[in-house]
């Protein structure tokens, strides 16, 4: 799986980043063929939860796209991958049953 970074409005921590890049590691568990991972982090509007994550997961035939609000970075991000396994899980169950 190839995964690439991007902090957008904003200058990430090499911590953050290790943080990102190890959680979306675990996608991997789940579904051997993900082609691309593609996770963004910017600033959001909303006072209560003002960090953005979002993740574009490219799997063959369909791209899964995540977005999650949280007050944290780190918060978004793991909110964002638990929603990634669970439509990873559901697309394995429409394309692989039947075989």
């Amino acid at each position: 799986m190839k995964t690439t970074f991007t902090a957008r409005h904003f200058q990430s921590s090499p911590e953050l980043k290790e943080f990102c890049l190890s959680a979306v590691e675990k996608l991997d568990q789940f579904y051997d063929k993900i082609i691309v991972c593609d996770i963004v982090l910017r600033p959001g509007n909303d006072d209560e939860n003002p960090s953005i994550a979002e993740l574009n997961v490219k799997v063959p035939k369909k791209l899964i796209n995540v977005s999650e609000q949280a007050p944290s970075y780190e918060q978004a991000i793991g909110s964002a991958v638990d929603t990634a396994v669970r439509q990873i899980r559901k697309y394995k169950t429409k394309h692989y049953d039947n075989y």
